[in-house]
C-alpha cells in the first residue's frame, strides 16, 4: 500500500493538492478536518465535542481523532491512504503506526508543503472571505499557526530520523506544486540506494577515490573524519568531545560518528546511495552501519579495499604532512605509525573479513601514483554493479 501523510501549516494547500493525489494514485482520502466539520454539521455527539475546540483554533483530542480514523481505515482503505491533517503531533505519529500495523502496512513517507507565514495568513484570510469559515479570522489564524509550530513541527524530526520526510516548495501555481508532489512521489518510489564502503590503509587514497565514485554516480560522500574535523572547527559539543581522539589518531567512541551519520543521511535523502569512508573501522561499527541503512530498507552493497603497501602509505602521508593539505596527525612519524598499527589491528583484520565473508569485498591495487588508473579499475567494477542493480 502507498500511504502518505500530507503535512503543512493551515493554508498550505493540503486540501487542494489532496484531490489530485488521491485520483492519480487511487488513494483513500482521510481528512480529519473534513470529517469533523461533517460531524459538526450533522450535530452528532462527536461533532458537539469537537465544535468548540475547532472554533478556538485548537487541536481535537487524540481519542476523538483515533475513533474517526480507525473506522474509516477499516471500511474504506484499499490501495493506499492519503492522510490530510493527521498526524499532527509525535504522539499521533505513534498512533498512526499502530493503526496501520493492523493492516500489515506502514506510512510510506510524509510530504510537507513549505509556505512562509505571511503567505499563509494572506491565503487563510482570503479563504475566510470566500468560504465563510468561522475559523479563518486573524486571531484564530495566529493561534492556529502558533499551535502548529509548537506541537506539529517536531514531526519533521520524527520522520526525518526515519528517512520518511520529503519537503515540497508550497509556493507557486497549483499545477506547479502538484508537479513537485508527483515528481517527489515517483522518484522516491523508484529509488533504491546503492551503498559502498571504501576502505584501505591511511594513505591509500581512499578519500580521493570515494569522492570520485560519489560524484560520478550521484552518491553522497560520507566521511566521518571530515565531519568530525568540521565539528572540531565549529567548537560544537561533538567536536569538543572528539578532538582529543582525532588529534591523537585514536578511534572516536561510536556514539559520535553514529550521531553525525544519522544527521548526514537525514539531510541527504535524495541521492542514489552513499559512499562511506572512514566508517566502519570495527566489526561492531559494521553492524551499526547495517542498522543505520536498515532504516532506508537498504544495506551495504559492496566494500572496496584499496590494497596499498605500508611503505607506500608512509611516504604518501609524510608528503601530505609537508603540504598545505597536511593534518596534525600527518606531521608526526609516531602518529603515522600509530594509525597504521590501528589499521592492521582493527580494519584490516576485522572489517575486511566482515565483508569478505559476505562476498561483498573487492580488492583494488592501490600502488599506482596515477589516481586515474586506480579509479578506472574501481569504476569498471562498481559501474557494472550499479547498472545491474
Amino acid at each position: 500500500m502507498l500511504n502518505i501523510a500530507l503535512f503543512g501549516p493551515p493554508g498550505a494547500g493540503k486540501g487542494t493538492q489532496s484531490k489530485y493525489l488521491i485520483e492519480k494514485y487511487n488513494l483513500t482520502y482521510i481528512s480529519t478536518g473534513d470529517i469533523l466539520r461533517k460531524e459538526i454539521a450533522e450535530g452528532s455527539e462527536l461533532g458537539q465535542k469537537a465544535k468548540d475546540v475547532i472554533a478556538a483554533g485548537q487541536l481535537v483530542s487524540d481519542d476523538l481523532i483515533v475513533q474517526i480514523i480507525e473506522k474509516r481505515i477499516k471500511s474504506e482503505a484499499k490501495d493506499g491512504i492519503l492522510f490530510d491533517g493527521f498526524p499532527r503531533t509525535v504522539v499521533q505519529a505513534y498512533i498512526l503506526d499502530g493503526l496501520l500495523s493492523k493492516l500489515n502496512t506502514s506510512l510510506t513517507f510524509m510530504l510537507s508543503l513549505e509556505v512562509p507565514n505571511q503567505e499563509l495568513k494572506t491565503r487563510l484570510l482570503e479563504r475566510g472571505k470566500s468560504s465563510g469559515r468561522s475559523d479563518d479570522t486573524m486571531d484564530v489564524i495566529a493561534k492556529r499557526l502558533t499551535e502548529y509550530e509548537d506541537k506539529t513541527m517536531p514531526l519533521i524530526d520524527f520522520y526525518k530520523d526515519r528517512g520518511k520526510y520529503i519537503s515540497i516548495d508550497g509556493v507557486g501555481s497549483i499545477n506547479d506544486i502538484t508537479d513537485r508532489l508527483n515528481n517527489a512521489i515517483d522518484r522516491t518510489l523508484k529509488r533504491k540506494y546503492f551503498n559502498v564502503v571504501v576502505t584501505g590503509i591511511p594513505g591509500s587514497g581512499r578519500g580521493t577515490q570515494a569522492k570520485r565514485l560519489a560524484a560520478k554516480y550521484n552518491l553522497a560522500y560520507l566521511s566521518t573524519g571530515k565531519m568530525m574535523r568540521e565539528e572540531i572547527a565549529k567548537g560544537s559539543d561533538i567536536g569538543n568531545a572528539c578532538k582529543k581522539y582525532v588529534e591523537s589518531g585514536d578511534m572516536v567512541p561510536d556514539e559520535y560518528p553514529i550521531r553525525l551519520m544519522e544527521r548526514f543521511i537525514r539531510d541527504n535523502p535524495h541521492v542514489d546511495g552513499y559512499v562511506f569512508k572512514g566508517f566502519p573501522r570495527t566489526t561492531v561499527q559494521a553492524y551499526i552501519l547495517d542498522g543505520l541503512l536498515k532504516k532506508l530498507d537498504s544495506q551495504v552493497n559492496v566494500a572496496v579495499e584499496i590494497d596499498t603497501r605500508t611503505i607506500t602509505a608512509i611516504k604518501r602521508l609524510a608528503n601530505r604532512g609537508n603540504s598545505e593539505k597536511g593534518r596534525t596527525y600527518d606531521q608526526n612519524t609516531d602518529l603515522i605509525v600509530h594509525r597504521l598499527d590501528m589499521w592492521e589491528m582493527t580494519i584490516k583484520n576485522y572489517v575486511s573479513n566482515f565483508y569478505k565473508n559476505q562476498d561483498k569485498l573487492i580488492s583494488i591495487d592501490g600502488e599506482s601514483e596515477n589516481q586515474d588508473v586506480i579509479f578506472g579499475e574501481i569504476d569498471s567494477l562498481i559501474g557494472n554493479m550499479i547498472e545491474q542493480f
